[in-house]
């Protein structure tokens, strides 16, 4: 049974799965013991191994050499003969990446099939520049690892002395922001400036030291222009006591927030940065696709979209390119695949080093397999835009960003180019959050049982339910969230920055 047959019989799925006709692989529901029977889409086999839950198996015989195809496109080519129902993993299926690619010219895209219904309304701190946050909190940010602590320290401290009055006070800490130089230094300082600008953010204090390599002036000029109203500044070298004088900066921008209240909002008000990680074989069969659906509804709300992780997006770039508005997106995004494929290669590295360990026993092969289950965050969303890294979204669809796939990494960088709500997937589980509310969604039931202070929403249950009753319930609950209901990593208090480190350290 294919994904589309079973969301239209909204029916309980079997035991293993294929998800498009083509596929020369099924994947196992549940764990199979060698000899046993199974039936696929009227293909009949005995198993001649068992076969792990999440893992593959091959519906026909593969020559070596031959194309493996899953999603309906090749994953690698396997690497020895492989017969009808064997297990088809690493030992027997390789990548076929290779360094970087021409891509071809643009064409047009087609039509986009229209996502129903629309999004409704939620609630929202509208702020003075027209935008909306899901968020109304005081974020401390310090310009160097050196004033770290102090913020952490602080922001916990205002927490008690102010709580109930925002939403919250956090500092994060991050070890950069001295010892970088050129691009390196300016990375860093460009991922903080847009961070300042997040509308999450009511209120934004900066914290310097006073001699460090990231100035404080410099990373104010680099704030827009519209959110450098919301900004104090400390500098800690400063005479006087640095704690004292950062405490009084807190309660001044309380004195300003807590007024503020939410009012109704478009779901063109939000975005949605799109993420996943500890990723399984089921991610991209419940979990990716429940994400894609959303996507489609948003973008047809005129909400936007960002998606990143570039290192997996190897291998199924294509697709995406495909989806381009334009010449120059089409061409602005070929070109950030290829360089993220040469900072590989620099590094004496193959674009192929993934997946990741968790990846591989969660039943994930290739790099291809996994960018093919991943790139189905962003649906069938319009691709408008291609920004760098510490850039910003500016139109609504789906935008492109650079960041790499570190969990911690890519997710500030959503939040820093301003996501208002962070959809983050996963097979195996992670209890950590990053700046804006990080929705944790399952790819499978028991993950969502054995760890429920860490997942928010279960989309292993459409495997059970049908996709159309998770659907209407995932969008019903991220609107709450936006609205203010809190996620597991809020609640636990784990959100974190980690800013991408590309240069030499003096």
């Amino acid at each position: 049974m294919t994904e589309a047959d079973s969301a239209s019989a909204g029916m309980r799925l079997p035991d293993v799965w294929r998800s498009h006709l083509a596929d020369g692989v099924g994947v196992a529901l549940r764990n199979h013991k060698a000899g046993e029977w199974i039936e696929l889409d009227g293909i009949v086999l005995r198993l001649p191994e068992a076969i792990p839950r999440g893992h593959k198996f091959a519906l026909r015989p593969h020559g070596q050499g031959e194309p493996v195809l899953r999603y309906g496109a090749p994953i690698g080519l396997a690497s020895q003969p492989i017969a009808a129902g064997e297990h088809v993993h690493s030992h027997n299926l390789a990548t076929a990446l290779d360094g970087e690619m021409e891509y071809g010219t643009f064409a047009p895209p087609a039509p986009i099939p229209e996502a129903s219904p629309p999004l409704g309304n939620w609630r929202g701190y509208r702020r003075a520049d027209g935008r909306f946050g899901t968020r109304n909190e005081i974020w401390l940010l310090p310009t160097v690892g050196c004033v770290a602590p102090l913020v952490e320290l602080v922001a916990r401290e205002a927490s008690a002395i102010h709580r109930g009055s925002v939403d919250a006070i956090v500092g994060f800490a991050h070890p950069h922001g001295c010892s970088q130089l050129g691009d390196d230094l300016s990375g860093t300082r460009a991922l903080l400036a847009a961070l300042c600008d997040n509308p999450n953010a009511g209120g934004v204090v900066l914290v310097g030291l006073g001699c460090e390599s990231n100035q404080l002036d410099d990373l104010v000029a680099s704030v827009p222009e519209r959110s450098r109203a919301k900004l104090r500044l400390v500098r800690a070298q400063d005479p006087g006591d640095e704690r004292e004088r950062l405490l009084a900066q807190i309660a001044d921008l309380v004195a300003e927030l807590a007024p503020v209240m939410r009012e109704d909002a478009p779901a063109s008000a939000l975005t949605v940065g799109l993420k996943c990680g500890g990723s399984d074989a089921l991610s991209g069969l419940t979990a990716n696709p429940l994400l894609g659906r959303f996507s489609d509804r948003l973008a047809g709300s005129d909400g936007s979209l960002v998606l990143t992780e570039i290192p997996e997006i190897f291998g199924a770039e294509e697709a995406l390119l495909a989806r381009a508005v334009s010449p120059g997106v089409f061409e602005q995004a070929g070109v950030l695949v290829n360089r993220f494929k040469r900072y590989f290669l620099d590094q004496g590295q193959p674009v192929s080093k993934n997946p990741s360990p968790g990846n591989i026993a969660g039943g994930i092969t290739t790099l291809e397999e996994k960018s093919l289950g991943a790139v189905q965050k962003g649906g069938c969303a319009p691709l408008v835009d291609v920004i760098d890294y510490g850039g910003t979204v500016s139109r609504p669809g789906l935008t492109l960003l650079e960041a790499p796939g570190n969990d911690a990494v890519s997710s500030t960088a959503l939040a820093a180019a301003g996501a208002t709500l962070v959809l983050f997937t996963t097979g195996r589980g992670t209890p950590l959050g990053f700046p804006v509310p990080t929705v944790k969604i399952s790819s499978n039931t028991a993950l969502a049982q054995t760890k429920p202070g860490w997942i928010d929403f279960d989309a292993g249950r459409a495997l059970a339910e049908g996709v159309d009753a998770v659907d209407a319930a995932f969008a019903d609950y991220l609107l709450a969230i936006a609205s203010g209901e809190p996620t597991a990593a809020e609640r636990s208090d784990q959100r974190v920055i980690s800013i991408w480190k590309r240069g030499v350290t003096l």
